[in-house]
Formats: structure tokens, sequence, C-alpha cells
């Protein structure tokens, strides 16, 4: 399969700090490799690489087939870029922003409209294109910002948070913007510190850490890695605890978890439904009255923590308010 992305070895460095250490990614085309990963993983810094913004101290990278060392100015006229703020002109309309973009890739005055006016009802700005950007909220400015980068349809999109501080129905409005360009072909990188979001949107994920990939495959796959399925129990009476743990047991694949506080048994299991309905049946005839039971597979929360100790850091509080729009 051809790659769209291609990077070896690259490593970037701000003084003492290693931003990028030895980082290789490749994407083939048609599919979105997800960058996972805390606040100063490195994510920001592969995308700015990759999109001609910044130069690696070594390695090499392709986009669309083009070294981006050796021809920048090929590579810009082939991505699109939409960061993890706005990028818009807000004293401009949401039409003259578009206008703008496309005249600046030297598209005709009349191409230019006419895509203005074509992307403004996708992304649901029509009624708003002929008022200034800084009357918009903050999700339509994120809207407006994706559609600037989709104006010349590039075959390469980075993405780089791009739903950071957005309220949960603009996420998944531009998750559903971002589905529909992969299904037209788009090849796409995006980096988040959703995990849910790399889950839903990423055929591929890289997890990134001090500025190294350590760890690659699809979400199913990654989640394989650190174990399988868990059967969790709340048992109504903490006597009852220990008549419950040796009814979980001959379920169990390993060790048993138990919080005394909470009442709650967990059990690493394989087997599916087909065990939790065996525990349920053991746990009546021993007379073990349950307050609450489950079948829980793998987050990427989980695989997050296992392979780095620590979970992915959510935005400041102040990027997570939104107003709707």
């Amino acid at each position: 399969m051809v790659s769209a992305i291609h990077a070896e070895d690259l490593v970037k460095t701000f003084g003492d700090v290693r931003a990028l250490d030895g980082v290789s990614l490749d994407v083939p085309e048609g599919t979105v490799l997800g960058l996972l990963g805390p606040n100063g993983a490195g994510k920001t810094t592969a995308v700015r690489v990759l999109t001609t913004l910044l130069r690696p101290d070594s390695g090499r990278a392709t986009v669309a087939g083009v070294d981006v060392l050796k021809q920048p100015g090929v590579v810009r006229s082939r991505i699109g870029l939409s960061g993890q703020y706005a990028a818009v002109d807000e004293y401009l309309t949401g039409r003259e922003n578009l206008r703008m973009v496309g005249e600046l890739y030297q598209m005709s005055a009349r191409d230019a409209r006419a895509r203005a006016d074509e992307l403004l009802e996708w992304f649901n700005l029509a009624d708003a294109g002929d008022r200034t950007a800084k009357t918009y909220s903050g999700g339509m400015r994120r809207r407006l910002d994706l559609a600037a980068a989709l104006v010349v349809r590039p075959p390469v999109m980075f993405l780089d948070e791009p739903t950071t501080g957005l309220d949960p129905r603009n996420r998944m409005a531009l998750w559903e913007v971002i589905e529909t360009l992969v299904a037209q072909g788009t090849t796409l990188l995006l980096t988040t510190q959703y995990l849910e979001e790399a889950d839903r949107l990423a055929n591929d994920i890289a997890v990134v850490d001090h500025g190294r990939v350590i760890a690659r495959g699809t979400a199913d796959q990654l989640k394989a890695q650190i174990g399988g399925e868990r059967v969790e129990v709340v048992v109504h009476e903490r006597d009852r605890i220990g008549a419950a743990v040796e009814a979980l047991t001959r379920y169990a694949v390993g060790g048993p978890s138990v919080e005394s506080n909470t009442r709650r048994i967990t059990i690493p299991v394989t087997g599916g439904a087909k065990v939790l309905a065996d525990v349920i049946r053991d746990l009546d005839a021993r007379d073990v009255e349950i307050d609450d039971i489950g079948l829980r597979r793998p987050t990427l929360d989980d695989v997050f923590l296992s392979l780095t100790g620590h979970l992915t850091e959510a935005p400041a509080a102040e990027e997570q308010q939104e107003v709707a729009g």
C-alpha cells in the first residue's frame, strides 16, 4: 500500500528538550493515523515538521510522495492543516475567509466563491457566512478553520487536536465531517488527547510519550497487549465478599482485585458473555447478593496507563469551556 505520510527517525530539540527522539511513522493512503499522547509528548512538533513549519535536526520525511525538506513548497500545495486554535481572520466574514484562502492558492475568483459557498453549506455555516468571524462561537470558528483547510481539496490532512475545547455536540459534529473526508479518500494524521476520538476515528494509533513512539497498532491490538476482559462485581453486603471471591476464583485467569470500601471485586477472565452468565449463576447459587455486575474490556485509557504509567492529561479547564454554536 502506498504511503501518503512517511517519516524516519525524526529528531528535534529545543535547548535541552528533545521534543522528537527518533520518531518514525507511516500512514497509507486513505487511512487515519491517530497520534495519541499527553501535553508535551511531541505530537504537535511532529505535525509541524511534517507540514514544513519546522526543520528537524535529523531524519527524513515525505508527504504525498514529496520530500518535506527538499520541496517544502510542493508539500504545502498538497496538504491541509488545522491546528489547535482556529486560524481565521476575525475581521473578515466566514465567506471572505474561505474566498481569501482560495485566492491565496491561486484559484479564480469565481471558483473561490463557489468553493466557499459549498463549504459553508457543508459545515452548517451558511446562515452565518456573512457575519464577521469575531461574532462566531468557538465551535463555529473551529468548523470554519477546518473548512479553510479543505478549500483546495488536499489529498493529505493534518488535524492537530482539532476538537480541543469543543463541547460534546460540536466534537461529534466534527467527527462526522472527518469520517466523511476519509470516506472520500483523504489521508489523515490526527493528534489528540481524547482517547474516545482515537478509538472512533483512527485506523491505526501511535502512542507517543517523551518524543518517542512507544506503541503502534489498531485500537484492538493495543488493548490486547495489556490483557483481556475483566468481570467486575459489587457485592451487596461486605461480609459476603469472601464468599464472592471464592466463587469468582474458579473463573479467573489471574488474581482478583478487591476494594473492600466499595465492595467491588475485579477478576481477569476469558470467554466473554458466557463467563459473565456463569458467574451470575454461581453467585446466585451461593446466595451472594450483588448490586452490580459487568464485563469490562480494556479501554485506551488502560492502554495508556499501562504503557506510560499515567493517564493522558485533559486540556486545562479554561480550554474546555465552549459556547455552543
